[in-house]
């Protein structure tokens, strides 16, 4: 705690640590005041309902940094851009120029950017559209003149790059990754809502159920920090080189292996698959075809967010994209081929093949458990539930691994800061 208490203080000592901290704070002021500014001809009351029997759209409101339940200008929030960026980055290991590209330092940055942004636009346009008749067949929105459907698309989509676009401003002017500090904003701006709703339906029965509560939220932010901060250390030692007449010296180093390489991601692609049947169930519903009724009525229970099916088929899918999205974005072959190219080993292992075949196995290894505590973490909130009988505090395991995710990113990209001004002062 003291030492929290030693970084806070060394941040508001330092002034420019100072200044970047007051336009991160005025940028989610502007964030939250657009979060309420609603598209008009939506009837709230009925859009509420919708989202409490729906997690699809709940899952998206977390995204949307809380925009979406009130239908802002920002409703779509950074959904869109969100998938974009994944879209991108599975693209780069498809294709070899794109994967070169984002090697390439700053301009390499910017460009791969641009691409983002491109793919952005008709992501935004698709989901505006689909919204649109979602909202229209559960009666929420009425039907539009051509003019009024296309104001409509366009504002949704301008309200989107005007969030992206404050979210670049916090990335480079402000504390921290831009786009992670605002969906942390809107998650922790919805905290006051839960516990209101909570606290008007205690009673005596509850208070113990509150009391596990409590203590589960501890475990499970423990649990969090710990999953997160575990790193499986390799160590790598390198040959003595000669160069011309220069003698480098041989170097031992250690290769980070995280417990959780694929982060929040596979939860979102997990997600989007397993939410998909009920969502298209409640969409089909109002078809006066009898049998398509039936077939929609039939996807609604059985994929019941709080049935056994769903989260049975969510929590395996959660472990199968895990293991998909790690595989992608750490190639073991390629590690191997880069240690034998600038003269690394691993200790007791040959270069080469065996490096390789050493690596996969460490890196499933750890997979499995990084995948096991993803899969309890999505079907956390159907857990919680039962056990203390509260579903109305209940703030989804996905919401507890984004906070926990960027409050040890900004704390550490802030003691990096302050590390680098200590150093620039010591050597004048």
């Amino acid at each position: 705690m003291e030492e929290i208490k030693n970084k806070i203080k060394n941040l508001l000592n330092d002034p420019k640590l100072r200044q970047k901290l007051i336009i991160t704070f005025f940028i989610f002021l502007v964030f939250r005041i657009f979060a309420f500014l609603p598209v008009p001809t939506i009837n709230l009351s009925r859009l509420r309902v919708l989202f409490g029997q729906n997690q699809f759209l709940s899952l998206l409101d977390i995204f949307s940094g809380g925009t979406l339940i009130n239908f802002s200008v920002m409703a779509l929030g950074l959904n869109p851009y969100i998938n974009a960026s994944i879209v991108i980055q599975l693209l780069s290991v498809i294709f070899p120029q794109l994967e070169q590209l984002s090697k390439e330092g700053e301009y390499g940055r910017f460009k791969i950017n641009q691409y983002t942004r491109f793919l952005t636009l008709p992501l935004t346009i698709l989901q505006s559209i689909g919204i649109y008749f979602l909202l229209q067949n559960q009666k929420i929105i009425v039907s539009m003149s051509p003019l009024e459907f296309f104001s409509f698309i366009v504002t949704l989509s301008a309200g989107s790059f005007v969030l992206i676009w404050l979210g670049e401003l916090i990335s480079e002017f402000g504390l921290g990754n831009g786009i992670s500090l605002l969906i942390f904003a809107g998650i922790v701006g919805r905290l006051p809502t839960f516990i209101t709703r909570t606290a008007l339906i205690i009673n005596k029965e509850l208070i113990f159920n509150l009391f596990i509560f409590a203590l589960l939220s501890i475990a499970v932010i423990s649990a969090v920090v710990f999953i997160n901060e575990a790193t499986r250390r390799i160590p790598v030692f390198y040959a003595r080189r000669i160069k011309g007449n220069r003698v480098y010296q041989a170097a031992n180093n250690y290769l980070p292996l995280k417990l959780n390489q694929a982060g929040v991601i596979p939860i979102i692609f997990a997600v989007s698959f397993v939410l998909f049947p009920q969502l298209l169930g409640n969409f089909l519903a109002g078809i006066k075809n009898q049998m398509i009724a039936t077939m929609a009525h039939f996807l609604i229970i059985f994929f019941n967010p709080q049935g056994f099916f769903y989260n049975f088929f969510y929590f395996f899918l959660v472990i199968g994209f895990t293991f998909f999205y790690t595989i992608v974005v750490f190639n073991p072959q390629k590690i191997a081929e880069e240690l034998q190219k600038n003269g690394g080993f691993i200790p007791g292992i040959r270069p080469g093949l065996a490096t390789k075949e050493y690596l996969e196995k460490v890196l499933y290894k750890i997979t499995s458990v990084g995948a096991i505590f993803l899969g309890v973490i999505a079907i956390l909130p159907v857990i919680v539930a039962r056990i203390t009988g509260i579903s109305h505090l209940v703030i989804g395991g996905t919401s507890i691994l984004i906070v926990v995710s960027v409050v040890l990113e900004t704390f550490k990209m802030i003691e990096a800061q302050l590390i680098m001004k200590n150093y620039d002062k010591f050597l004048k």
